[in-house]
C-alpha cells in the first residue's frame, strides 16, 4: 500500500457546504484546530500533540487549494510545537512547575515586528514569481503573523493571542475566497477561542501578580 493509498480517502468529499465539497482531510483539521485551541486557552500541555496532528491536516489541505506559504508554515508549527511542548514543561527555570504568563517586553516586540515585515516582503517575492499563488501577498503576512503569534504562545506571552486575532481577521475572508468554507468558519471559532484565551491568560497573568525584580532578564526564552 502506497502513501497516496492512504491519503487518497482524506481527500474525499464528505459533505457539500453551499454548493462545494468539504473533504475529510478540512473537517479533521476543522475538529482538532478547535479542540487545539481550547486546550491553548487552558494552559493545557495536551494541545501540542493535537496541534501537530492539525498542522498534519492542513498540510494535505493547503497544498491542495495552492496555499503553499500555509502549507509549508504547518511544518515550521510542528517544528514550533516541539519546543513549545518542551518549553512549557521544562521552560519555567529551577523550582517552578511550568512556564509562567507573562508580558512581551519591548526587545521581543522590535524583533518580532522586524522578523515579520521582513518575513512578509520575502514570502510574498517568493510566492509571486517562484508559485502560482493568486494571493501572495495576504498568504504571505499570514505566514508571518501565525509564526510570531506562535513563538509567542511558545513563552506564554500574553500578547501572542493579539497576533492571532490579527492574523484570523485576515484568514477569514481569505479562506472563503478559495472556497474553504468549513476553514474559514473554524477561524470564526478561532477568532472567538483567542478572545478567551486572552481573557484567560490576562487573569492568570494578573493573579500570579508582578515577577521578582530580575526575572524577565534571567528568561532564557526572551530575546534580549
Amino acid at each position: 500500500m502506497s502513501l497516496a493509498d492512504i491519503l487518497d480517502p482524506l481527500q474525499q468529499p464528505l459533505v457539500t457546504v453551499l454548493d462545494t465539497p468539504v473533504s475529510w482531510t478540512e473537517v479533521l483539521g476543522f475538529g482538532s484546530g478547535a479542540l487545539c485551541v481550547w486546550l491553548v486557552a487552558r494552559q493545557h500541555l495536551a494541545n501540542w500533540p493535537i496541534g501537530i496532528a492539525n498542522n498534519l491536516f492542513f498540510i494535505l489541505l493547503f497544498t491542495q487549494s495552492g496555499l503553499y506559504a500555509d502549507a509549508g508554515l504547518q511544518i515550521v508549527f510542528i517544528a514550533l510545537a516541539a519546543y513549545g511542548w518542551w518549553t512549557w514543561t521544562h521552560g519555567g527555570g529551577p523550582g517552578t512547575d511550568g512556564l509562567p504568563v507573562r508580558r512581551t517586553t519591548r526587545t521581543e516586540w522590535t524583533g518580532l515586528l522586524a522578523a515579520g515585515a521582513v518575513g512578509t516582503v520575502a514570502l510574498t517575492l517568493l510566492l509571486d514569481r517562484a508559485t502560482d499563488s493568486t494571493v501572495p501577498f495576504w498568504d504571505a503576512l499570514t505566514t508571518a503573523l501565525s509564526l510570531a503569534a506562535t513563538y509567542g504562545q511558545c513563552r506564554k506571552l500574553v500578547e501572542s493571542w493579539w497576533l492571532w486575532i490579527a492574523a484570523d481577521i485576515v484568514y477569514i475572508p481569505l479562506y472563503a475566497y478559495k472556497e474553504l468554507y468549513l476553514t474559514s468558519l473554524l477561524y470564526v471559532g478561532f477568532l472567538t477561542l483567542c478572545l478567551i484565551g486572552l481573557r484567560n491568560w490576562r487573569r492568570d497573568l494578573t493573579a500570579a501578580g508582578p515577577r521578582p525584580a530580575g526575572a524577565l532578564n534571567a528568561d532564557p526564552g526572551a530575546l534580549a
